[in-house]
């Protein structure tokens, strides 16, 4: 049970918004908003991912992808950008061990102290953001009805289709929830 719970935590986490008035019974199928060259600042490779990914998560669903006459109209914006991840190590004094001269028993006494805790030292990473966002369309009204999004930390100077994956997956998870 604690691994099911560890688990759906390594993921990111979506943010949603939507419709109060959209029927989501009444949408089972979908195809995709074409992008124009101008706007279209993502290569093909992660357009085909993006696109795959999200129609293996409708498809489980039971939506279907239909050229003609779809219900919703599905648009995607991908934003990588650079940010500051602010960290923290815990510090602690160095241990030592003084000397100490007793009269009494005429002997030297060594004490040691531990390594005690004196605070923070706080220190700022750079890294690296990717930003999927899901816009679902009405294609009969042209109304947005219901747009996802999530942010992951990424390894690497591009999106993977490994980070793609998982974005997708948390954000159709809440579609699910605006279902009901």
């Amino acid at each position: 049970m604690a691994f099911v719970f560890l688990a759906a935590g390594c993921g990111p986490t979506a943010h949603i918004e939507k419709d109060d008035n959209a029927d989501f019974s009444r949408y089972k199928t979908f195809a995709w908003l074409d992008k124009d060259d101008k706007g279209n600042k993502t290569s093909d490779l992660t357009e085909q991912r993006i696109r795959k990914a999200v129609n293996q998560e409708l498809q489980k669903t039971g939506w279907r992808e239909s050229t003609t006459n779809p219900d919703i109209v599905l648009s995607y914006d991908v934003l990588v950008e650079r940010s500051v991840r602010q960290e923290s190590d815990p510090v602690y004094t160095r241990p030592f061990t003084r000397t100490f001269y007793s009269p009494y028993s005429r002997r030297f006494i060594n004490v040691y102290y531990p390594s005690q805790f004196v605070g923070y030292d706080s220190y700022n990473v750079p890294t690296r953001e990717g930003t999927i966002t899901i816009t679902m369309i009405d294609a009969n009204t042209d109304k947005t009805v219901w747009q996802g999004w999530a942010t992951e930390q990424l390894d690497s100077r591009n999106i993977s289709s490994k980070e793609i994956n998982s974005t997708v997956k948390a954000i159709m998870r809440k579609l699910d929830v605006a279902k009901r």
